[in-house]
């Protein structure tokens, strides 16, 4: 962690990460759903022989909501996934410069190449009234499809938060 991450945020900054962080927050019920589902499934499983389809698509949806939402907290977070093994060995300064190359050249393509495709991807879903294929499965499938498209809108807006975070923090720190 770098030392300076206590320093005040550049102005508005501070209202995304704010509100990411709630969305979080409620979202991250979702794994305490998710839990109590996968406990029903194996008791119905295990001690009554009988699973269900809808509990086990549901498994997957609510794993999904807290996955795709969590993409965005983990930025605000700054805990997201990167090899530590050279990183936590370079200058503050180095580390904000990898941090913004990272960003406008993985992260940006990737959020906008997901978030393009998924609209038709939904749009498909929402014209068929899209169900699971499994007859005791879920049905709206197009719901749990839409949570794409805003999870991603999501992770821009906190990415491009996280750009003016860190040229901010280049910038202000190593002013002449």
């Amino acid at each position: 962690m770098r030392q300076e991450e206590n320093l005040p945020a550049p102005p508005g900054v501070n209202v995304v990460y704010y509100w990411v962080k709630k969305t979080g927050e409620v979202i991250s019920w979702s794994y305490a759903v998710l839990m109590a589902v996968i406990i029903l499934q194996v008791v119905l499983r295990k001690g009554f022989s009988n699973g269900l389809i809808i509990l086990e698509e549901l498994q997957w949806h609510l794993y999904a909501i807290g996955f795709m939402f969590g993409m965005a907290y983990s930025q605000v977070l700054n805990s997201h996934v990167r090899v530590d093994l050279f990183y936590s060995h370079f200058s503050t300064k180095t580390q904000h410069i990898i941090e913004i190359i990272g960003l406008l050249i993985l992260v940006i393509p990737f959020v906008s190449i997901i978030f393009i495709h998924s609209l038709d991807f939904v749009a498909d879903s929402w014209r068929i009234n899209e169900r699971s294929a499994a007859p005791a499965g879920l049905p709206y499938r197009w719901l749990i499809k839409s949570i794409i498209p805003i999870a991603f809108v999501l992770l821009a807006i906190t990415v491009i938060a996280r750009i003016y975070h860190e040229v901010y923090m280049l910038v202000t720190r190593w002013r002449c």
